[in-house]
């Protein structure tokens, strides 16, 4: 039996190692590698190492701009390479992928790859604006490749000349990690669970629920989600907020938390470590975002068999065909966001034909399995040419 390969996955903070990379770890550990997780101190790190059966280490990162800090997680992500002698160095979000794909070539790893799914640095402006696209261009030159995980990821790109062509490349159809149809499968939470939700949370069968899954931030268009909805006045809609306040890092405007707190039809459900549940409950997702790699929030709610509403940016205008599963309306515009909403309420059968599409344009795809065979072929496919080199 050959000796296992080593192969470090690192992330910024350890949610993303956990839940973007979910079940990847141990898929990998099962097809010839020894898989090293890597990211910041906490809770979820652990759960990685129990949950993938995999090793792991803690390695302090922020997600803000902190010399000293970076100098710091470059230096001990270096003598980590130094010491481990991995064959694969795999980077996902953007400090974990300076600090991997620098501190690798430093330590002579000799493959380094680096997965882009979504950029902060879009919504920047100025000098901040400046100082990501040099460090995106440092780590783009560090990687040997770079997997944007959406077409339009990739064109953006090649369009601001972070990374020549022959380096880029789309895994599969797009996404980090695929999804799990038969976890998220309509079929998965029984009608007793509906019920029981709907009770506890005080929504009505008859109620016609838009939902929105993710952090509760100005880039995800919330301001202009819950202006939108509160300009809906059928007291049988409800719009169900499924996610955290992030207050620090890009906090929502304060007229929106008070709406957010008055307003009877918007309920807060606050962050769930299973959201399947409030999908089950509800007939269409709103996602409005101003940015996006490819986001998993789509994919679940069509595997759940919802319609979505999105905003016509990288991920979201693949996942989704306009009038087919969903809407595609423009970012940042409260009016054709209104405007989305309504056309739901109103066309009962559109909406239903566009939620019979949903699963099987997701199932079709973006199957999990099939993300992960083409990320295990990629890995051999790169060892082969080390090999003939």
């Amino acid at each position: 039996m050959s000796k296992k390969r080593k192969l470090i996955r690192i992330t910024t903070v350890p949610g993303s190692l956990k839940t973007l990379l979910k079940g990847q770890h141990r898929f990998m550990s099962e097809n010839g590698y020894e898989v090293i997780g890597v990211s910041s101190e906490g809770k979820e790190l652990h759960d990685v190492r129990e949950i993938e059966g995999v090793r792991v280490v803690a390695l302090e990162m922020t997600r803000t701009i902190s010399l000293f800090k970076d100098l710091k997680a470059l230096w001990g992500f270096h003598w980590l390479c130094k010491k481990e002698i991995p064959l694969i160095v795999h980077s996902h979000t953007p400090k974990a992928g300076i600090v991997g794909m620098l501190g690798a070539k430093l330590a002579g790893v000799p493959i380094r790859l680096h997965t882009v799914a979504g950029l902060p640095l879009m919504e920047a402006t100025g000098l901040k604006r400046w100082i990501l696209n040099i460090v995106e261009k440092l780590t783009y030159s560090c990687a040997n490749r770079v997997y944007p995980n959406s077409k339009g990821l990739n064109d953006f790109i090649l369009k601001n000349r972070f990374a020549n062509k022959d380096k880029l490349k789309v895994i599969a159809n797009g996404s980090s990690n695929g999804i799990d149809t038969g976890v998220f499968s309509p079929q998965q939470i029984t009608l007793e669970q509906q019920n029981l939700l709907r009770d506890e949370l005080n929504i009505s069968a008859s109620d016609f629920v838009f939902v929105f899954v993710g952090r509760l931030v100005k880039d995800k268009g919330i301001n202009e989600l819950v202006t939108a909805f509160s300009r809906i006045k059928d007291k049988n809609v409800k719009l169900l907020l499924v996610g955290a306040l992030e207050e620090d890092l890009d906090p929502l405007l304060p007229k929106t938390l008070d709406e957010i707190n008055s307003n009877e039809n918007i309920i807060y459900a606050g962050w769930q470590s299973d959201v399947r549940q409030f999908f089950a409950i509800a007939d269409a997702l709103v996602f409005p975002s101003y940015r996006e790699g490819f986001p998993n929030v789509v994919m679940q709610a069509g595997a759940m068999g919802l319609p979505s509403i999105v905003t016509d940016i990288n991920g979201c205008n693949e996942i989704i065909i306009d009038k087919e599963n969903g809407v595609i309306i423009p970012p940042k515009d409260e009016d054709k966001l209104y405007d989305a909403m309504h056309y739901f309420l109103d066309n009962h059968e559109d909406l239903e034909r566009m939620a019979n599409n949903s699963r099987k344009m997701i199932v079709d795809r973006y199957e999990q399995q099939v993300v992960w065979d083409a990320l295990l072929e990629e890995y051999r496919r790169l060892e082969k040419e080390l090999i003939k080199s």
